[in-house]
Order: C-alpha cells, then structure tokens, then sequence
C-alpha cells in the first residue's frame, strides 16, 4: 500500500474526512503500518493509550473485563478507529481489541492525533459526534439489558 492508498484510507473515515490532503498525507506518512495476526491483541484493557489504530482492513473484537471472563460488546472494521478515549481522555484502554482475522492498520501515536485536533478544530466536532454516538448505542443497550433483568425479577 502506497502513501497515496493510506490517505485515501484515512480520508474515508469521517473523523479525518474534511482535513486537508497535505495534513493526511503528514499523518499517513508518520504512522506506522502495523499487521496482526488473527487472535492478536491490538492493546490490552488497562494499558496506557498511547496509540489511536485506523483499521485498514480486517475485523475484531472489542473485549471487556467481566467476573466470568472477556466479553465481545461490539466488532470494528475496516475504516474504524480505535483507541481514541484513552488518548482523548487520558485514561488506561477501556476494552481489549482482539483481531478476528488477520488486521491490517495505521497505528497514530497520541502526540500526533493531538496535534491533528489542535490543528483542525472541526475533527474535536466529529470525535465528539463519534463519542456521542457510542454513548447513545451504549445507553440503548443498557436499558435494554435492565429491562430484561426487570422482566426476570432481578
């Protein structure tokens, strides 16, 4: 895969979709190309977020830490992003990602997102819309599992 191909890739994503070409093609040119293997971990729960991953292409899983073992709460793909709350937040990886196939991504080391956001205030929009959105799935599902355990008397 070309520079040229990365930021096509980067530029399909709607978090970097309105940045200049030339800053994309910074981006691209300073990440690194990281392969995984299906099984691998991209990072751990808990780990320092020192690190956003663009999925080139592949899929896995997002893993939580529960009393009875992992659990899958959701499958990202290619064009997805993730890794962003812990650099945006500050804050140890919040879930596991696990490859379900073989992953191909751009590994963005926090110093550079941030500096992308400084530099285009619109991308802090779309991250917000982003986070707003999981938030909003997340809250969903949450009232659709306490409904059920209302229903069952729990």
């Amino acid at each position: 895969m070309t520079l040229e191909d990365e930021v096509g890739v980067l530029r399909r994503i709607p978090l970097f979709a309105k940045v200049e070409p030339s800053k994309l093609k910074l981006l691209a040119f300073t990440s690194q190309r990281m392969v995984f293997s299906k099984g691998q971990e991209l990072f751990h729960q808990g780990d320092p977020g020192d690190a956003a991953y663009v999925i080139i292409e592949g899929s896995a899983d997002v893993l939580v830490d529960a009393p009875g073992g992992q659990i899958s709460v959701a499958r990202v793909e290619r064009n997805a992003i993730v890794g962003d709350i812990a650099i945006l937040c500050d804050v140890p990886r919040t879930a596991t990602i696990k490859a379900l196939s073989e992953v191909v991504t751009l590994k963005i080391l926090k110093e550079q997102f941030l500096e992308l956001i400084a530099g285009f205030p619109e991308i802090a929009i779309e991250i917000m819309r982003v986070l707003a959105d999981r938030l909003s799935k997340t809250t969903a599902e949450l009232t659709t599992a306490r409904n059920k355990l209302n229903e069952l008397g729990y």
